[in-house]
């Protein structure tokens, strides 16, 4: 350095930044921080999260299916009740999954560790941020979706090879839902404020065709529903549970595009915003 150059720090060299660097192409640095610190003081909120929706499927399914009995299932054919909540359930847990690392995860690393903070003053960018901490979401999902197409396969209640497809369909969900909930999150400041998460999901989980056909809403109640990003969900799981693919499928699987592409600006553009200014 010749003499009389100024030295900038770390934080004004991450200040000054260019749209070039805005990636480093070293997400996997995030992804490692992540796997350590799961393995260290999280697996066992991971492991509580998967058993939720195994224990609503018995409860629901076996419990309250024996007095259902069977119902229409995509394609007209009939299916147990059972089988007809499943992929549901399933896709609700991707996007329990999905949502908790990227809200109350994100929350605490930014607002009060400061990690990301610390990251952004590394040679790490914030779309390196953005996907590191997605990927630790997805992963979760991946395993969620894993583990549950398994209970469902002990359960009986999967009938067709195409059924295997609900993995890489529930990693979609995952994956819209990160996104979305990692660049919102990015807005909110208190405890107060992230209660609105829950306050968003459980009308979502309740009411998007989950435990009944969405036939039995009146109209106006179904364009809301299917406005819905867990409806998009439930249904394109459903169909692949029982290999019955319509027009709308392609609709479906183009909902959770979108809905990621625009979470990972958001978030992307947002923790420039935060941290690099």
């Amino acid at each position: 350095m010749s003499a009389g150059l100024p030295v900038k720090s770390a934080p004004d060299q991450a200040r000054s930044r260019t749209f070039g660097p805005l990636y480093s192409r070293n997400a996997r640095a995030v992804i490692s921080r992540g796997l350590l610190a799961t393995r260290s003081t999280n697996w066992l909120v991971m492991l509580s999260g998967f058993f939720e929706p195994v224990l609503f499927l018995i409860s629901m399914g076996v419990g309250l299916g024996a007095i259902v009995g069977s119902v229409q299932g995509p394609g007209g054919g009939e299916i147990s009740y059972a089988a007809y909540i499943a992929p549901a359930l399933l896709a609700v847990s991707a996007m329990n999954g999905a949502v908790y690392d990227s809200t109350w995860n994100v929350f605490f690393k930014m607002n009060f560790a400061k990690l990301y903070q610390g990251m952004l003053y590394t040679s790490l960018g914030p779309l390196d941020v953005a996907l590191g901490e997605i990927f630790l979401a997805l992963l979760r999902g991946l395993l969620y979706a894993m583990g549950f197409t398994a209970v469902m396969g002990v359960m009986g209640l999967i009938t067709t090879p195409w059924a295997l497809l609900m993995v890489p369909a529930s990693v979609l969900i995952a994956f819209g839902f990160a996104s979305i909930g990692m660049g919102i999150t990015s807005f909110l400041k208190t405890f107060q404020q992230m209660d609105w998460v829950n306050f968003v999901m459980l009308p979502m989980f309740l009411f998007s065709a989950t435990f009944y056909p969405l036939s039995v809403y009146p109209q106006p109640i179904q364009w809301l529903i299917q406005a819905m990003p867990l409806w998009h969900g439930v249904e394109l799981l459903r169909q692949i549970s029982v290999g019955a693919f319509t027009a709308a499928t392609p609709v479906h699987i183009g909902y959770y595009l979108v809905m990621t592409a625009a979470g990972m600006l958001l978030t992307t553009l947002r923790l420039r915003q935060l941290f690099l200014k």
